[in-house]
């Protein structure tokens, strides 16, 4: 962390440099013990690091920049997962569908990496906010595109209901129907869990250690599941319950007494502090137990095709899966959107999602070589996206004129204030 701080570079590539040494390196930790310990962890670890972002999501904030974020989250998310499908086809020879788990598996954002570097240069406080929430989102649908990326290859890796679909209406419109019935199922059990959730805590009392931390644990991890059972995605239920107890002042507050919602919003504090430093150490386990598991010969074999497929992501695949918002920003801060989208824990957490796949069905496609090579690509292009758009990021603030001092950001809310209470004035008789 303060090798971190001090060289302005992520986290994450050190952790995962300190997860080869004690693997591949020093032979601490064995790779079948590290690759067995890391199925476990990626469960854990993505359940609370998801539940966690849904409560620092801000209802009021999402309002304002919805399209933005909607469009990102949605049509962004498919393109880059395309786009970076097709480099990786390309540049590896590989069969389409294995691109296309490539692009699904490091289509989500990690700016977690960048909110360091937003303290220390700032940016115009909307662009910080869409870089930020659009991963909150992208974060479990891009775990949802993933899944249907491994249905398309290994249908029996998926349960019933898409080998049902595919039967039914064929292999792409079984997928797009999939994900539909993924994201809505999952949607409407994280809303219904999140209601239950906060009238628990108000009605049974339970706003002190450890009985608030317990409960917010059960009930994420009972919604993953619930999720999984209805094969939905468990991890985006553990997301939506997270937005509604996190933002349950504007959602489910109705005529409560000062007093009880005083009580609430500590205790939700303090499961949210807790959850925060779970996270944290999550995040850290995925990143050394991923270095710990990976083939130093097969990362070597494919260093510069891996560099070369990041490069594309970044410089090609992102930029144009952003162009759908350039209408609602200015070009520069269209720019600087489509540049800043380093890749993070989720895609490390599934890079070895595929090797698990290959080596459990024996898919005449998705072989072992081949999970092997998505996991190789997936942590060269985590590692090349955070190293470079954390260090360019003061560039480009500078040269695309979006920064924003603390004065101009104080400023301006106090501006956005005066207008709020113009237009309440108006719109009263």
């Amino acid at each position: 962390m303060i090798i971190s701080r001090r060289t302005g570079i992520s986290y994450i590539p050190l952790f995962i440099l300190a997860g080869i040494l004690i693997g591949p390196v020093l032979k601490l930790i064995p790779r079948d013990l590290a690759h067995s310990i890391f199925d476990f962890v990626r469960v854990f670890g993505l359940v609370i690091i998801l539940f966690t972002e849904g409560h620092n999501l801000s209802w009021k904030i999402l309002q304002r920049n919805f399209k933005t974020i909607a469009v990102l989250d949605t049509v962004g998310l498919l393109i880059t997962a395309i786009i970076a499908g097709l480099f990786f086809e390309l540049v590896f020879h590989a069969p389409f569908l294995l691109g296309f788990l490539f692009g699904a598996i490091i289509g989500a954002t990690d700016p977690a990496t960048l909110i360091p570097l937003f303290r220390q240069y700032r940016v115009k406080q909307d662009i910080e906010t869409v870089i930020v929430t659009e991963s909150i989102f992208n974060d479990p649908l891009g775990i949802v595109l993933t899944l249907i990326a491994i249905a398309m290859l290994i249908p029996n890796a998926s349960g019933g209901i898409f080998s049902s679909l595919s039967r039914s209406i064929g292999l792409y419109g079984g997928g797009v129907v999939y994900f539909l019935y993924n994201v809505a199922t999952s949607i409407g059990i994280g809303l219904a869990l999140g209601t239950i959730g906060y009238w628990f805590i108000k009605r049974t009392k339970i706003f002190d250690f450890p009985e608030i931390e317990a409960f917010s644990l059960s009930l994420a991890f009972l919604g993953f599941f619930i999720g999984e059972r209805l094969q939905a995605s468990g991890y985006l239920v553990a997301t939506v319950t997270g937005i509604i107890l996190g933002n349950y002042k504007v959602l489910l507050r109705k005529n409560e007494d000062v007093r009880t919602l005083k009580r609430i919003q500590k205790a939700i504090e303090k499961e949210v502090h807790f959850n925060e430093t779970l996270a944290s150490l999550a995040t850290i386990f995925i990143f050394v137990v991923l270095g710990a598991e990976l083939n130093l010969g097969i990362i070597a074999n494919n260093l510069s095709k891996g560099i070369l497929v990041a490069l594309g992501v970044m410089l090609i695949a992102r930029p144009i899966a952003t162009l759908p918002i350039i209408k609602w920003w200015t070009p520069r801060e269209y720019l600087f959107i489509a540049l800043e989208g380093p890749r993070g824990v989720v895609p490390s957490a599934l890079a070895s999602l595929p090797l698990s796949l290959a080596m459990k069905y024996n898919s005449q496609v998705l072989t072992v070589e081949w999970g092997e090579i998505i996991m190789a690509a997936v942590v060269i292009t985590v590692l090349v996206s955070v190293i470079v758009e954390t260090l360019w990021l003061p560039f480009l603030k500078d040269k695309l004129n979006v920064g924003e001092t603390v004065k101009e950001r104080v400023e301006r809310r106090e501006r956005e204030k005066k207008k709020r209470k113009r237009s309440k004035g108006q719109a009263s008789p």
